[in-house]
């Protein structure tokens, strides 16, 4: 109360009523920092406290102002005095500031739980669309959307090379690797901007110039394997539906066509975006249980990548238990593009 020091050793007179039938008593009135004390105007006895935050006025705008103790007392007190009125209605003023408003508590909640929802269906809800449809979505429809997305690349990639013997030098080193049914489709084409990228559907683009940096098929084979992790740890099909958007997911999810129009100019970032990192002991592991040497792959990268892989090339000092390809089929694998 310290706002109303001016009030402070306020005193009047005004007539107190006990209870609703008693007479009216003439009283001092007297205001102080948390109280207003009713005394006998005669003998000054003290003949009641009312706690000011308490008080309320029965009769707002009326003289003589009628106040009580509390909404629900009996008492009531008639003052006529402008100053100590206006000093009770301070008071009033100041503790209705203060009183929560619970129209404007729940305002506030449902707007809180208003920015939540849009917050969830902003962010949460495209990413759960998209991570469902990815999931549910058959491998013909995979494989569909892999060969548009093949189309739109092969204009900056050159097409696919398809030298007979070199296919099928490079179909037998995939199942030599893979196994005859891992439903993966190895292509490789002349142009592409980067070592190896992947598609989905099972499509795995490698980039011509990897049969020219070694003397044999272990970089290709190390390089199949990375990309397979890649694919592993984030579903291809992941990246073309946030591409694609949240009304082309929808379209997908609901009537099983991916409008072509979606994917326009996703082959441009996909060809130019950097190759997500495997980690060494997942490609380590990979290459011990295919029988690719490690040393091979991490000749042509970084020597921060690179030192873990040869550190731990699980055939440092043996060989493979067994060759990926003859050296037959790895010299038709080099003229796979012709020429």
């Amino acid at each position: 109360m310290t706002a109303l020091s001016k009030y402070q050793r306020l005193e009047t007179f005004g007539l107190w009523r006990s209870t609703a039938d008693a007479q009216r008593r003439e009283v001092l009135v007297s205001f102080r920092d948390a109280t207003l004390i009713l005394s006998d105007s005669r003998s000054e006895l003290a003949l009641g406290h009312w706690s000011l935050p308490a008080i309320v006025r029965l009769n707002p705008g009326q003289m003589p102002a009628i106040f009580a103790p509390g909404v629900d007392g009996d008492e009531t007190l008639e003052l006529e005095d402008s100053d100590m009125v206006a000093a009770l209605e301070t008071v009033q003023r100041a503790v209705a500031a203060k009183r929560p408003r619970p129209g404007r508590g729940r305002l506030g909640l449902l707007a809180a739980m208003f920015v939540a929802v849009a917050a969830l269906a902003v962010f949460w809800f495209p990413v759960v669309l998209v991570g469902h449809t990815a999931e549910v979505l058959p491998v013909s429809k995979r494989v569909q959307i892999g060969r548009v997305i093949l189309g739109q690349i092969t204009p900056r990639t050159g097409v696919a090379c398809v030298q007979p013997a070199g296919v099928a030098a490079l179909t037998r080193l995939v199942d030599n690797l893979l196994g005859p049914n891992a439903g993966v489709q190895v292509l490789i084409m002349p142009d592409v901007p980067k070592a190896s990228l992947s598609l989905p559907g099972g499509f795995l683009v490698l980039n011509r110039g990897l049969l020219d940096l070694e003397d044999s098929p272990e970089l290709v084979a190390a390089h199949i394997l990375a990309e397979l992790l890649r694919g592993q740890a984030h579903d291809p099909m992941l990246d073309v539906l946030d591409w694609a958007g949240l009304r082309a997911t929808l379209a997908l999810l609901t009537t099983g066509d991916l409008p072509t129009v979606a994917l326009q100019g996703y082959a441009d970032r996909l060809l130019v975006a950097p190759p997500a990192r495997v980690l060494p002991a997942a490609l380590l592991a990979a290459f011990a249980d295919k029988g690719v040497p490690a040393s091979p792959y991490a000749r042509h990268l970084p020597l921060t990548e690179a030192a873990p892989l040869l550190a731990g090339d699980p055939f440092a000092q043996t060989p493979p238990p067994a060759a990926l390809a003859s050296d037959a089929d790895w010299v038709r694998l080099q003229g796979i593009c012709g020429g």
